[in-house]
């Protein structure tokens, strides 16, 4: 298998409201939700970095799709990792995902491997971490 992910998609409960935590609340760009036409179609894409994609899908759509049953959530099964040019640009993001209406599950802080880090929880539970790492250049 060639390494080529372009979606991650995350299922969320209530499309509206994750729709706007990510659109306005963390400026993340979309054209909104598309596929209503379509019975469990409804979905929205958020452009990332160029060639990936971040989408919102219902878990019942998600379920009804696979053929696997809705379960509860767990969000230690996943993480995602935003990595950020300095331990200011860690702060400044989990203030503004905070702002957006985020539970923060673990502040910013120095981290034991060297670098800095905080975790947020998104409408859904979806953990995301913020990450400084002084060995890892981020490009914009």
């Amino acid at each position: 298998m060639k390494p080529r992910i372009t979606v991650i998609t995350l299922g969320v409960d209530d499309l509206e409201r994750s729709l706007a935590f990510y659109r306005d609340g963390l400026g993340l760009p979309t054209e909104g939700i598309i596929g209503k036409e379509f019975e469990h179609g409804a979905v929205a894409f958020f452009d990332l970095q160029s060639g990936l994609k971040l989408a919102i899908w219902p878990r019942d759509d998600i379920a009804h799709d696979t053929g696997i049953p809705k379960t509860a959530r767990s969000a230690t099964e996943l993480t995602i990792g935003h990595n950020v040019g300095s331990k200011n640009e860690v702060d400044e993001v989990m203030a503004q995902a905070k702002r957006a209406g985020a539970k923060i599950i673990k502040p910013a802080g120095k981290t034991f491997w060297g670098g800095y880090a905080g975790y947020f929880q998104d409408p859904d539970g979806h953990l995301w971490e913020v990450v400084w790492n002084p060995e890892m250049e981020v490009r914009d």
